[in-house]
């Protein structure tokens, strides 16, 4: 069966916030970036107002702009009213309540849905899905992968993530993860060390870094691998 979009709860971020995640200093910004996975975010949309160079990667870009943004307006409020009921879970300091995430959120993708059509034809937004992607090897200086790995550890198994992170690594010279706690459970993904034991066997450099973004209680770490 296909990629459908009624399996999908898009909810995108700021470029601000992928600034503060992926801890991208102002140089890092000139580099050629590939976000993978990165659904209705408005990251590519800023950086390319900005004049940066940014490439997106996702299956969902295989639906218009219509039918995405119908999608976010069908799945908005039960996001809204689960971040609700685990209150406690996140970090209420920059984004203050549930109401003013909901705020930034709806901002973030309506920038994307504006953005996505002349970016698709631009080359910018890419249909594609981990653990295969069809970019070349070392077509990019740093790959990106927003609350997809580690994310979603109860759904995806040990072996993809070493697939994805391993393809991520073929296409990019390094490769950054955030968070590393597994979706409103607030746990580090079980997935966490074997992964690093695997990616450090294969001869990567492999590091934790903290950073200065919090909202999910904990979720300050990323993990950056590079290839040698």
């Amino acid at each position: 069966m296909g990629f459908k979009l009624e399996s999908v709860v898009p909810w995108g971020r700021s470029m601000q916030e992928y600034v503060g995640m992926f801890a991208l200093k102002a140089d890092e910004l000139n580099l050629k970036i590939l976000d993978c996975g990165g659904g209705p975010a408005s990251f590519n949309a800023e950086m390319f107002q900005q004049g940066y160079s940014v490439v997106s990667c996702d299956p969902i870009y295989q639906f218009t702009a219509d039918e995405i943004a119908g999608r976010v307006r069908d799945t908005y409020q039960a996001i809204i009213d689960g971040t609700k009921t685990n209150y406690d879970r996140f970090v209420w300091q920059d984004i203050p309540s549930p109401e003013e995430l909901g705020k930034l959120r709806i901002t973030a993708m309506n920038k994307f849905v504006a953005d996505f059509p002349i970016g698709l034809q631009q080359g910018r937004y890419v249909i594609d899905e981990l653990p295969n992607l069809s970019f070349n090897f070392s077509q990019f200086d740093l790959a990106l992968c927003s609350h997809f790995l580690f994310t979603y550890s109860d759904n995806l198994s040990l072996d993809f993530h070493i697939a994805a992170i391993r393809e991520m690594c073929r296409v990019a010279k390094e490769v950054r993860i955030f968070p590393l706690l597994v979706q409103f459970s607030g746990e580090v993904s079980l997935w966490l060390q074997p992964v690093i034991d695997e990616m450090q066997r294969c001869g990567y450099k492999v590091e934790i870094q903290q950073v200065a973004y919090e909202f999910q209680k904990g979720g300050n770490k990323l993990l950056s691998v590079v290839n040698y």
